[in-house]
């Protein structure tokens, strides 16, 4: 197949899926902990 031997990026999908769900999972993360901060302190 000659659309296999022609690839713009020759780097791992691997590498790219595990980045694309790392990066929205840490955002998730973060959003989380800071509205679990300002739980705690808005509680006292």
């Amino acid at each position: 197949m000659h659309f296999e031997k022609e690839v713009q990026c020759k780097r791992n999908d691997a590498i790219d899926s595990a980045v694309g769900f790392i990066i929205p999972f840490g955002f998730f993360a973060t959003l989380f902990i800071i509205a679990n901060i300002v739980d705690v302190f808005s509680a006292m």
